[in-house]
């Protein structure tokens, strides 16, 4: 399987409520979740998002032209 990754670093002045808003949205209409989460000393979350991803096969049709 293979993942697709972003990573976000988020200032201090955003509030949990606003970060968790933000990846929630992401989640549903991006397909991301949480891989990591690292919050440094001064108050600064850098973020790692990952998604799946889908690798599509082209399809051949045989068909009879009729």
């Amino acid at each position: 399987m293979e993942w697709q990754f972003e990573r976000l670093v988020i200032p201090r002045d955003f509030t949990r409520s606003a970060v968790t808003r933000m990846l929630v949205e992401r989640a549903e209409h991006g397909g991301w979740e949480l891989d990591r989460l690292q919050l440094s000393p001064d108050g600064t979350r850098r973020i790692v998002l990952r998604r799946k991803i889908i690798r599509q096969r082209s399809t051949v049709y045989f068909g009879t032209l009729a």
